[in-house]
């Protein structure tokens, strides 16, 4: 019998529940969000799902070499005109699951579905040399293995096809293995007046190959 070989391919429709599984289980700070959040599933809602529905030429995802998505990488090659489009287009289809709060966030859950509410946070001047941005995750028992690697070259390859020159990506600053990760992968940090809670990073998307 032959063994499975993971691999990276392009994204389908029939991955989004394992794109919405991978996404709860490493929300928090690189772990699992379910047992912080009374429906972890606004955080795919808001940073995976919108990309495959509105840019699923850019989502790639790390196949177990059985059809199972265990990693995903997704993003946009032009982050205000995704802005736009999220609001116009997905904003809509999820609202009234994940209401915006009335006022000030009063739990973790509505912290995320304020950020939900306000794709316009995605555009911040500091980034604008970075038009694109990322996002990427991978379940724990396949991190380590290069396949995070894989997934980055992939992305970079696409952006670098369609002529955009740099991406950038905001992580959380307490997230430390994930800002080992993007270290290795070239990326460096960019100064903005974001919270300190967030970290921006960015690259070229020339290179890929040398990952």
């Amino acid at each position: 019998m032959t063994a499975s070989v993971p691999a990276v391919r392009r994204y389908r429709p029939e991955d989004r529940p394992a794109l919405d599984d991978i996404c709860v289980r490493t929300a928090y700070n690189g772990g699992d969000s379910r047992p912080h959040y009374a429906d972890p599933c606004v955080f795919p809602a808001t940073f995976a799902a919108p990309y495959v529905h509105l840019e699923p030429e850019l989502a790639f995802v790390l196949d177990d070499g059985r059809g199972r998505a265990v990693g995903y990488i997704l993003g946009t090659a032009d982050t205000p005109r995704f802005a736009a489009a999220f609001r116009e287009a997905w904003l809509p289809l999820v609202a009234d699951r994940y209401p915006e709060p009335p006022g000030s966030p009063r739990t973790p859950d509505e912290e995320i579905a304020a950020l939900l509410h306000r794709p316009e946070r995605m555009i911040v001047p500091e980034l604008a040399a970075y038009p694109a941005h990322l996002h990427i995750d991978l379940l724990p028992e396949w991190q380590g293995h290069g396949h995070g690697r894989e997934l980055m070259r992939a992305f970079l390859r696409a952006l670098d096809g369609r002529g955009v020159p740099a991406v950038h990506l905001v992580m959380s600053t307490a997230n430390k293995p994930a800002r080992a990760f993007y270290d290795r992968m070239g990326f460096r940090e960019i100064a903005t007046r974001m919270d300190d809670v967030v970290t921006c990073l960015g690259r070229t998307t020339r290179d890929a190959d040398r990952l």
